[in-house]
């Protein structure tokens, strides 16, 4: 099995590690986590990463503007958005930047493990 380094975005510190415990066993080459966006991407930009499981609602850069600075500095990474914000509009919204799929918190061990499957990437 292929591994990945993977960055998990959250302003939780309890939501951070909830998916990260709820990612396959032996998945993540590495595993960063960081509290907002613009985190997110001074890493994404720093280093490389396979994945970013990423939240919306989150203080200094939310995600909808992560996802925009992705596209913006040509990032190719896989996104996963975990998020409360449930909306129709929302995973509408999100679906438009390519992001692999959206998974209601709190997380679901399961439906992860499903979209990573479904993708290819375990």
């Amino acid at each position: 099995m292929v591994s990945f380094p993977v960055l998990i975005c959250d302003d939780s510190a309890l939501a951070r590690k909830m998916v990260q415990r709820s990612l396959p066993n032996n998945f993540a080459s590495e595993i960063e986590l960081v509290s907002n966006g613009q985190e997110a991407i001074n890493k994404l930009i720093e280093g490389s990463f396979a994945l970013v499981i990423l939240d919306l609602v989150m203080p200094i850069m939310n995600g909808i503007e992560v996802l925009e600075a992705l596209k913006e500095e040509c990032i190719d990474v896989f996104v996963i958005i975990v998020s409360g914000d449930i909306q129709p509009e929302m995973k509408s919204r999100v679906a438009k930047f390519g992001t692999l799929d959206f998974i209601e918190k709190p997380i679901d061990k399961t439906k992860l493990h499903n979209v990573l499957t479904r993708f290819g990437l375990y």
